[in-house]
C-alpha cells in the first residue's frame, strides 16, 4: 500500500495562532488540494494527522471540525482527489495524552487501522511536531515550508528536525518528489 500521512493545518490548508475554528475560516493553501490529488492519481492513500487541541480548549466543537473537514473534501473530490481518513488529537496540551504530536499516538492509530508497517511511510507536516511525531513511529520525514516553517523559506532549518528530513517549500513539491521518485524503475536483480 502506497501511503502518505499529511499534517493538516499550515500544510494543507492556512493556519492561525487563534486556530482555524469554523469551515469559513478552512482555507487550502495555493496547490495543495491539487497536490493531493495528484498523489491520489498516482496510486497513493493520504491520512492527515492533526491536532485539534482548539476542541479541548473549547474554541470549537466536533460538529464545526466535521463541517471543515466536509469542506476539505467536496473540494478535494471536485479536483478528482480524497482524503481516506483524517486523524487527530482532540486533547489540550495540558490533558497529557498519548496521541497529541510531537508523541507518536495518531501515526501508531494509522499503521493499526490500515494494518501497514510504518517504517519508510512518507509523512510531511510544517512543525518540528509533525516531523518528531512521524519519525518515532518509524515514517520519513518531510517539512514543507509553509504555515509554521514559512520564515525558513529564504534559507535556514529549525534546530532538532529528525535525521534524514527532506525540506520542500510546499505540498505541491513534496509532491513532485514522492511522484518522481516513485517513478524510478526498479533495479534489475538476477
Amino acid at each position: 500500500m502506497k501511503l502518505v500521512i499529511l499534517d493538516r493545518d499550515g500544510t494543507i490548508n492556512s493556519d492561525s495562532d487563534d486556530f482555524v475554528k469554523t469551515p469559513e475560516e478552512w482555507m487550502p493553501l495555493p496547490g495543495a488540494l491539487e497536490a493531493i490529488a495528484r498523489l491520489n492519481h498516482a496510486g497513493w492513500h493520504v491520512v492527515i494527522a492533526s491536532n485539534q487541541s482548539g476542541l479541548g480548549r473549547g474554541l470549537f466543537d466536533v460538529a464545526s471540525l466535521n463541517a471543515m473537514h466536509a469542506k476539505m473534501h467536496k473540494m478535494l473530490a471536485a479536483l478528482g482527489g480524497r482524503i481516506d481518513a483524517v486523524f487527530y488529537c482532540p486533547h489540550s496540551p495540558e490533558e497529557a495524552c498519548q496521541c497529541r504530536k510531537p508523541l507518536p499516538g495518531l501515526f501508531e492509530q494509522i499503521g493499526a487501522r490500515f494494518g501497514v508497517a510504518l517504517k519508510g511511510v512518507p509523512t510531511a507536516g510544517d512543525s518540528l511536531r509533525d516531523l518528531q511525531a512521524g519519525a518515532a513511529a518509524g515514517c520519513e520525514p518531510h517539512l514543507v515550508l509553509t504555515g509554521k516553517s514559512e520564515q525558513y523559506r529564504a534559507g535556514g532549518r529549525p534546530d532538532g528536525l529528525p535525521a534524514g528530513t527532506v525540506l520542500h517549500q510546499d505540498l505541491s513539491a513534496f509532491a513532485d518528489y514522492i511522484l518522481a521518485r516513485s517513478a524510478q524503475p526498479l533495479p534489475f536483480v538476477l
